[in-house]
């Protein structure tokens, strides 16, 4: 495969990543702003219901995320073995280096996030 169709690939890999950040940053944003209108005290089924809006959209983000990232991890590995490749080759080389942070870190970080609005949710 060529240096551009790799460093096409790579780009389509980190458009997917940010954009499969967008919804469940969004709920997160929406459920702690919607605590503060009270939330926390509509009927237990309104609760429950957010607590699995959260939920399924948080599995399914870090999937993609996870996905994305290892595609991305995948193609700058396929870049490295380019001989005389572009400083951007490089330079996306190096970025990809990065990547086990959105596979692992970020899921972990939602997971702590999720837990404290399930407390304030279920557990008020």
């Amino acid at each position: 495969m060529s240096e551009k169709a790799l460093l096409q690939q790579w780009h389509s890999a980190w458009n997917r990543l940010i954009i499969a950040q967008l919804a469940p940053t969004a709920l997160l944003i929406t459920t702690v702003a919607l605590l503060q209108f009270g939330l926390a005290d509509a009927r237990i089924a309104v609760r429950w219901a957010a607590v699995l809006i959260l939920l399924a959209s948080g599995i399914l983000g870090a999937l993609a995320e996870f996905t994305a990232a290892n595609d991305g991890m995948n193609v700058a590995a396929a870049l490295d073995k380019i001989k005389g490749k572009s400083s951007v080759a490089v330079g996306v080389i190096q970025t990809a280096r990065w990547l086990p942070v959105v596979k692992f870190v970020t899921p972990a970080i939602f997971v702590a996030i999720f837990v404290f609005l399930y407390a304030a949710l279920i557990l008020n």
